[in-house]
C-alpha cells in the first residue's frame, strides 16, 4: 500500500532534518563536503514524492470522499522539498571558498582576509540551514498526515478498502500479536530452522505467520544476517485487516444430549 511508502518517507525526511540540524562544519571547503550530499539526498527524496503523488493521482483513491486535500497536503511536501534544497543551495553560494582574487587584490591565504570573509558568512549560512532544516521538518510531518489522512477517509469509507484476505481465527490473533510490538523471527545455527516469537514470550506458529507475510500485513525486516534476529511489524494492509475485521470464530459445538438411559432388564 502506499500508506507505508509515505510513512517511510517521513522517516527518511526526518532523518536528514537531523543530518542538516547537526552540521557543524566551519565555512570553506569543510561546509562544502557537507552540503553536496545533503542536497543530493533532498532531491533523491523530492523525486520518490513525486512518483508516489503520480502513483497516487492515477489510483482509485481519488474515488474516495475527502482524497482532494490528502493529495494537496503531499504537493504541498513537493513544495517544502524544493524550498529545503533551495536553503542548501543558498548555503552553498554563501559559503566562502579560498580562492585567488584579481591580479591587484589581496594575496592567496592572507589570514584577515579570510577570517573577515568567514565571519560575514556564518549569521548567512546559520540561517540557511536553519530554514532549510525546517523545510525538511515540514516533509516529515506531510508524508505523516498523508498516511494518515489515506487510512482515515479509507475507515470512514469501506467500501473503498482495497482487497485483503478474510483473515482465520489464527491469523488474526497472530497478527494482532506482531502489532503489539517486539516480535522476533531467528533462524538456528543447525538446519537453519525459523523460530517467531512474539513479544509477550510466545510462540507463533509457522503457518498463519506466512500467510500474514504473504499478503504483505506484516513486514520481516532484513538484518545484517539471516541467523540474527529480526523485527517484525505490521504494514498498512495489516493495520487495516485488523481496524475492519473480526476474526473468523469457529462456534462452539453444541452440548451433545445425554443418551436415554438403558433400559434394565426386569427380574422375573
Amino acid at each position: 500500500m502506499q500508506v507505508d511508502h509515505f510513512l517511510q518517507l517521513g522517516a527518511n525526511f526526518d532523518a536528514l532534518k537531523t543530518n542538516v540540524s547537526t552540521l557543524k562544519g566551519q565555512p570553506g571547503s569543510e561546509m562544502l563536503e557537507q552540503l553536496t550530499p545533503k542536497i543530493a539526498q533532498v532531491h533523491e527524496l523530492t523525486g520518490r514524492v513525486l512518483v508516489r503523488l503520480a502513483a497516487l493521482d492515477n489510483s482509485q483513491y481519488t474515488l474516495v470522499p475527502g482524497s482532494r486535500f490528502t493529495l494537496d497536503a503531499l504537493g504541498s511536501v513537493v513544495e517544502a522539498a524544493s524550498l529545503a534544497a533551495l536553503g542548501l543551495a543558498s548555503a552553498v553560494a554563501d559559503n566562502p571558498l579560498e580562492g585567488a582574487a584579481f591580479a591587484d587584490g589581496p594575496p592567496v591565504g592572507d589570514a584577515g582576509v579570510r577570517t573577515a570573509r568567514h565571519a560575514e558568512a556564518a549569521p548567512r549560512l546559520a540561517k540557511a540551514l536553519g530554514d532549510a532544516a525546517h523545510q525538511l521538518d515540514l516533509c516529515a510531518t506531510g508524508c505523516r498526515y498523508t498516511a494518515s489522512f489515506i487510512i482515515r477517509d479509507l475507515k470512514e469509507h469501506p467500501e473503498h478498502l482495497p482487497p485483503l484476505p478474510q483473515l482465520t481465527r489464527a491469523q488474526y490473533t497472530a497478527l494482532e500479536k506482531v502489532a503489539q510490538g517486539g516480535t522476533r523471527v531467528s533462524r538456528s545455527l543447525r538446519g537453519g530452522r525459523e523460530s517467531v516469537r512474539a513479544g509477550d514470550g510466545s510462540t507463533l506458529h509457522s503457518k498463519p505467520f506466512t500467510v500474514l507475510a504473504d499478503n504483505k500485513l506484516i513486514r520481516v525486516h532484513r538484518g545484517t544476517s539471516v541467523f540474527l534476529n529480526r523485527s517484525v511489524t505490521v504494514t498498512a494492509a495489516g493495520r487495516l485487516a485488523l481496524d475492519t475485521q473480526n476474526p473468523t470464530r469457529t462456534p462452539a459445538p453444541a452440548m451433545a444430549k445425554a443418551p436415554p438411559p438403558a433400559a434394565v432388564g426386569r427380574r422375573r
